[in-house]
This record gives structure tokens, sequence and C-alpha cells, in this order.
């Protein structure tokens, strides 16, 4: 049973003990209820390890793997050759890495038109950052204007993409935003989640969604009575109630 079956019959029994008015709850109290919730070291650690397999940190999944016993659900050699392709797309190298997703399995791009067109659409942008202009010109017109005539939200990106070429000084252009390194994490974070669904995995941690529960949960709280809450998710400190 994970981390995230386990808080929800705990929240819920809160919720039912406070459902008559907003009451005010100490912090003695709070803590003293959240002490009394026991979890398994088990669901803690595959808790981490199914964060460290998504997000693909081979070498970790390696090392806690021997230290806490707890096995994968996928093999290191596939993160390996997943993490591979996310890399090339960081460093630009977007030609390899969709070299390397036909590699491991061609049907993620002939089935997914729009992370194709990202693909290409962020070749086109590491041409434009190379200044290698009359390229990037042939290259939009050649593989990416096509496919913006069949979709009207491809042709609307590239559009906006090709406006880079009009500035001279690019810190002035409204799309700046393209050239940003953010980009490129972008499209391989767009890439690596097509990997995992084709690998029939969870594209998001289950860290994720357990943090999406907690905030779900304390809004509920929230209506029926104040408590010590998080609000610095980084530190996970309780804050006082406001009495």
């Amino acid at each position: 049973m994970s981390l995230f079956w386990v808080m929800i019959p705990q929240l819920a029994e809160i919720q039912e003990q406070m459902a008559s008015s907003k009451k005010v709850i100490m912090r003695e109290e709070w803590e003293k209820r959240l002490n009394h919730i026991r979890i398994r070291k088990e669901d803690m650690n595959k808790l981490v390890m199914n964060f460290l397999v998504t997000e693909g940190y081979a070498e970790a999944v390696a090392k806690f793997r021997m230290e806490t016993g707890t096995e994968p659900d996928m093999d290191v050699a596939m993160i390996m050759d997943r993490m591979a392709v996310k890399e090339a797309v960081q460093c630009g190298n977007v030609e390899d890495a969709i070299e390397k997703v036909n590699d491991l399995n061609p049907e993620i791009l002939d089935t997914n038109p729009e992370l194709f067109f990202h693909l290409q659409q962020q070749r086109l942008i590491e041409l434009i950052r190379n200044e290698k202009i009359e390229e990037a010109l042939e290259f939009a017109q050649e593989e990416l204007a096509p496919r913006g005539e069949e979709n009207q939200s491809f042709l609307e990106e590239l559009e906006r993409t090709v406006s880079l070429l009009v500035f001279k000084d690019v810190s002035n252009c409204p799309v700046r935003e393209l050239l940003d390194i953010s980009q490129r994490l972008k499209t391989a974070n767009e890439v690596n989640a097509a990997i995992l669904t084709s690998q029939s995995h969870e594209k998001d941690p289950k860290l994720h969604s357990l943090l999406k529960m907690l905030i779900w949960a304390q809004n509920q709280l929230d209506e029926k009575a104040t408590y010590p809450r998080i609000k610095d998710f980084l530190k996970a400190t309780l804050e006082n109630p406001a009495v």
C-alpha cells in the first residue's frame, strides 16, 4: 500500500470529526494526530524508487536498490536509453534524439504527431540559435510548413518560431523564451513522458500525485478548521494556526 492510500482514511477521519463547525486545532494536538499515522518503510522506499525511475536517475536507482533492496519496476538499461534521448534534446542534438527514439520504438513518433512536430520545432530553434538562417528557412518550409497546413495550432507555433528571424536583437523579440534552455527542457520532458507511456509506465512520479492530494486535502480542511498547515512544501514545516 502506498503512502497516498495510507493518508486518505486518516484525512477522511479528521474531516468527519470537524464536520459540524470550523474548529481551531493547535499544533500540539495536530502533531499528536500525525504521530498516530504509521507508514511502512517499504512503502516509502517504493515511493522514492518510483521517483528515481520515472525521472531517469539510473545511477541513483542502482545505488538505492543495493542500499534498500527495493526493486525498480523497470530495467536500468531501459532507463539509461531513455535518459540518452532526454539528454540529447537538452543539449540541442535533436536529430540524434529522434534517431534514438526510433531505435527504442518507432511507433512513438508515428503515433504522436504533436511530439514529432515539437521535436522538429526544436530543430528549427537550434538552427536559429546557431545563426544558420538559410538552413532554418529551408527546414521550416520543407519540414514544418506542410504540418502547419494540416493543423492550425502547429501553424501558430511555427509562425511564433520563425518570428525569431525578424529580430536582429533577440532580446527585443516577444518570443525570445523559445531560445531559453527551459524550452529544451520542456521538449525533453515531453519526449520522456511519451517514452514512459509507450513502456506502460506512468509518465509522472507518484510523489507528484501525493503532493497534489496533500494540497487538495488542505484546501478541503481549510473550509472546516484552522490548523497547522504546510505552506512551504520544500521545507514541509507546519505553521501555527492563526487564532
